[in-house]
């Protein structure tokens, strides 16, 4: 009964496992694919602007450069996010090598917890009724 419970909890950790993978593989595919849509929008580094009450703390040099660094990297930046969907075909395959490796862990974690409960019998912890000394008469 105890190897069956054991391989029971194995089986059920295997599936939870399972459902895990396949829902974080979801969301990152969708977000991955969706990613490119962001380049369509503008990307307005002008729009940026320090809160009102962090302006008289920050010299307008500064301001200044970061504006123009921040307009330099957009194009870098919108060149990346159109090649993020191209990267959700690689993600499937991470996904399966991280879901067998788990699998994988989760099987030798029912084998050991077999083994133990093996030893375990053998030593006498099992629920084995020990005969009594006959008395002499």
């Amino acid at each position: 009964m105890l190897y069956a419970l054991i391989w029971f909890g194995v089986f059920g950790l295997l599936a939870f496992w399972s459902l895990v993978a396949w829902a974080v593989h979801a969301v990152a595919v969708w977000a991955l694919s969706n990613a490119g849509v962001l380049t369509g929008s503008a990307w307005g580094v002008e729009g940026l602007r320090l809160p009102q009450w962090l302006s008289p703390w920050v010299p307008p040099e500064i301001v200044q450069a970061m504006t123009s660094l921040l307009s330099s990297l957009a194009p870098f930046a919108e060149c990346l996010l159109q090649a993020v969907p191209a990267l959700a075909g690689g993600l499937t395959v991470v996904t399966w090598v991280i879901w067998g490796l788990g699998g994988a862990l989760l099987v030798l974690l029912g084998v050991g917890l077999n083994l133990l409960a093996a030893m375990w019998r053998r030593r006498g912890g099992g629920s084995r009724v020990k005969p009594r000394p006959l008395l002499a008469a």
